[in-house]
């Protein structure tokens, strides 16, 4: 992969936006970091043991490839077109039926509202109930209104916010391994049980199945592509603060993986429904309950503002480009926050807190976010004919082509349930596309 121009000309970023650019590299790469570096960790491991037995670290390995193919893509198209609404804009440039760029977009949409409203249970969950013991979901609804109160404040805040979440979310996981490696040095733990797969299905369908899911805990690098608008620099800024925190991420990821089964057998693993505070209990290092579960609760409050920060700039990118009502582009006069794409967000996520659990909505999310990635990776392929006039990051082509291979392979371990949910948000979006275009006529 490489950075070279693709013209002559000096690099520019571009144009002018109305959002203002606030984010600098190292905000950028604590950002992405913050959000892949989320609840799938600290929420899905049980899942994920129940998936594969205790080679929890190979799926995860898997699902970092995977993820780093279609990173690429976006880091070339992020780069080439540094606008807000990210994928949805990368398929309107692309493909000329307009019904596939609002799909598209319709669909980073769906994902971003079914994560957050997945992050808002696990947040209103056990980890919570260590410190109130409060129904689930109107503790989540709660949740996303203070969620959406933050993101409405400014760009700065919210990243400035997840910069401090980020540094905490990440000491929640340096104690995992930490703890893990002072039960080994006392003689603890069962480092055999790294290699030790389920006995009613082959390693390789066991791993392939698990990917799917360990893919939930790498699909927030996307979220940063709908901020490209507000990252300075981003031609430059962009691609090293993308394939740092992923990889960043992958490290930490397969170290709690390691460590979790060392801790624990799957089986107790599984039924754990706050899989990482019952490894750390395992070790008997002496954590506080409460210190690790107030970690968990910031991780997962932080995946959920960079959650909502990302679709809300969708929204209003697909807003702008005149693929949802112009309403949804209002910004906030001082703030210069798009307000009316975050309460309509915010919204929906309220009304699916009350539908699905973690499991099923983060299936979903995966399933949503694979055929948004398969336009992506299609759309980089298409638009190479496409001539900029600044400096932008290049993928190699094969990366997109087997991009587009992994995320069919990831569709077909999906369940049927899993197909259902996501069908009806299409077709919900197919409707609403065809009312828009009515509405418009009229």
């Amino acid at each position: 992969m490489s950075s070279t121009p693709t013209t002559t000309h000096p690099q520019t970023d571009g144009t002018s936006s109305k959002l203002t650019r606030r984010i600098a590299g190292p905000l950028l790469f604590l950002f992405i970091l913050g959000d892949v570096l989320g609840a799938g960790i600290y929420a899905l491991m049980g899942v994920l043991s129940g998936e594969v037995g205790g080679a929890l670290w190979a799926p995860l390995a898997l699902a970092l490839l995977l993820a780093l193919l279609t990173a690429g893509s976006y880091a070339e198209l992020v780069t080439k077109y540094p606008k807000a609404g990210g994928a949805a804009i990368f398929a309107q440039r692309a493909f000329k039926p307009q019904i596939i760029s609002f799909l598209v977009g319709f669909s980073m949409l769906a994902a971003g509202v079914t994560s957050a409203a997945g992050l808002a249970i696990a947040f209103a969950g056990e980890y919570l109930k260590t410190f109130i013991d409060v129904p689930t979901i109107p503790a989540a609804m709660i949740f996303l209104v203070l969620v959406a109160a933050l993101n409405a404040r400014g760009i700065s805040e919210s990243v400035k916010s997840n910069l401090v979440m980020t540094v905490i979310e990440v000491s929640g996981l340096v104690i995992v391994v930490v703890a893990i490696a002072a039960m080994l040095g006392g003689g603890g733990g069962e480092i055999s049980r790294v290699a030790e797969f389920r006995d009613d299905t082959s390693p390789g369908l066991a791993v392939l199945g698990g990917a799917v899911i360990a893919y939930y805990s790498f699909v927030g690098f996307e979220t940063s592509a709908n901020v490209a608008e507000e990252v300075r620099n981003p031609s430059r800024v962009y691609p090293r603060a993308l394939f740092g925190a992923l990889l960043a991420a992958g490290v930490v990821y397969i170290l709690v993986g390691l460590a979790s089964s060392i801790a624990l057998p799957a089986d107790e693993l599984e039924k754990s429904s706050g899989p990482l505070l019952a490894v750390v209990a395992a070790t008997g290092v002496g954590v506080p309950e409460w210190v690790f579960s107030l970690i968990a609760l910031i991780a997962v409050a932080n995946g959920a503002l960079l959650t909502m920060i990302m679709t809300s700039r969708v929204t209003f990118g697909m807003a702008e480009q005149g693929l949802l009502p112009p309403v949804l582009g209002r910004v906030l006069p001082n703030r210069r926050t798009p307000w009316v794409a975050i309460i309509a967000t915010t919204v929906l996520a309220l009304l699916l807190t009350l539908v699905g659990d973690l499991t099923t909505l983060a299936s979903a999310v995966v399933l949503l976010l694979l055929f948004v990635f398969i336009s992506t990776n299609i759309a980089v392929l298409v638009l190479r004919r496409d001539r900029v006039e600044h400096n932008h990051f290049r993928v190699w082509t094969f990366v997109p082509v087997i991009g587009v291979a992994s995320c069919v392979l990831l569709l077909t371990q999906q369940d049927p349930i899993v197909w259902l949910f996501g069908a009806g948000f299409l077709v919900l979006g197919a409707i609403l596309y065809v009312i828009a275009r009515v509405t418009k006529r009229s």
